[in-house]
């Protein structure tokens, strides 16, 4: 027969276990609802800023503006090396 020692012991990491369980299920729970929480106040807001904004995409403004930035500083060094065979 176990001892009276080991079934306390066996006991408390059964408890503990569980208990350690319950903590982390209720944690992830309101992690997960608060992160649902703040996507549709997101998705909300931004809906209110796509209408101020223009159709574009933050990104897609962001490579017209360097695409715009790189032509205008290296547009002159390209037309000097096409000029001379490069």
């Amino acid at each position: 027969m176990v001892s009276v020692i080991a079934q306390e012991r066996l006991l408390g990491a059964a408890l503990g276990g569980v208990m350690a369980a319950a903590i982390t299920f209720e944690e992830r729970k309101c992690i997960y609802r608060s992160v649902s929480t703040n996507q549709k106040h997101v998705a909300t807001q931004s809906q209110e800023i796509t209408g101020t904004l223009s159709t574009r995409n933050p990104c897609s403004r962001l490579a017209s503006l360097w695409n715009a930035t790189i032509d205008g500083s290296l547009g002159p060094v390209i037309r000097f090396l096409s000029s001379r065979g490069w």
